[in-house]
Formats: structure tokens, C-alpha cells, sequence
């Protein structure tokens, strides 16, 4: 795959040392956070108690590394974390859906809005960070919705 220039998150992904996956606590606050993701569009759109809040380019999987439609809730979610799949690859502010798909952030920001993953669904740092929040706010009262 090709790999864009760094992100002003750099810092994100550079690790001084073993690489250990960080994992967060989910809240239960009342109300509902909704992520529709569209992968025709190649964008995320967050409701929150039923107000639109967010809109944001996202990549899903590309050719072959498909990304799994339907209705999820997390699962688990990390701070940091890292693919222990894909060598170890930086998988930030990650929030599993389904088995290892995740929500997360990618240093590839250029690559937003197509599609370059091996079938989890990337933001950049700042945003997968907000989503990142959300859940650890709202736990399971959290939907992520793929079509």
C-alpha cells in the first residue's frame, strides 16, 4: 500500500518502546449516540440524542478486505492499540464493532475517503479520538450502523 506523509498526530504513532495495547473502560450514560457509515460515500455521520453533530471522511476496506455491513454496538475500545495481525500497525483510539473491526485512526489522512483499509473503518486521529470518547462515554447505548 502506499503511505501518505505524516499527520500533524505524528507523535500519535511513534512508540518509545514495547508497543502495549492500552484498553478503556465504557460509560453507560443515558441517551444514544448513533455512527452511520456510508461506504458508498466514503463518510461517517454521528448523531448524538438524535442531533446531528459530526461529518466525516472515513476509509473502509479496500479490493478484497471487505468491510462488513450492518448493525453493531462496541464491543471493546483502546486508547492505543496495535494490529497484531498486521505487524503490529498502529490502531489508535480504537472501538471494535465485530471480532477484530474497529473504528480507529490512521497517520494515512491523504488516504480519507477511499477506500484503503483491510476492512476497519479509518478517521483521522482527532476525529476517531471525539468517537473514541463517545463510546467511552456511552458504552453500549453507542450504534454503528454500515450500509
Amino acid at each position: 500500500s502506499s503511505r501518505s506523509s505524516g499527520s500533524s498526530n505524528s507523535k500519535l504513532y511513534k512508540s518509545g518502546g514495547a508497543k502495549k495495547d492500552v484498553p478503556a473502560s465504557m460509560g453507560s450514560r443515558s441517551g444514544s449516540v448513533v455512527a452511520r457509515i456510508n461506504l458508498s460515500t466514503q463518510r461517517m455521520t454521528v448523531t448524538v440524542n438524535g442531533n446531528k453533530r459530526y461529518t466525516w471522511k472515513i476509509s473502509s476496506g479496500r479490493a478484497g478486505h471487505s468491510t462488513p455491513r450492518g448493525t453493531y454496538r462496541p464491543q471493546r475500545i483502546y486508547s492505543r492499540y496495535y494490529s497484531k495481525k498486521y505487524d503490529l500497525a498502529s490502531m489508535h483510539y480504537s472501538v471494535f464493532y465485530s471480532g477484530g473491526f474497529a473504528v480507529h485512526a490512521t497517520p494515512y489522512v491523504s488516504r480519507l475517503g477511499s477506500r484503503a483499509s483491510h476492512g476497519c473503518i479509518r478517521l483521522s486521529p482527532s476525529n476517531a479520538q471525539t468517537f473514541f470518547n463517545l463510546a467511552r462515554t456511552y458504552g453500549r447505548n453507542v450504534k454503528i450502523v454500515i450500509v
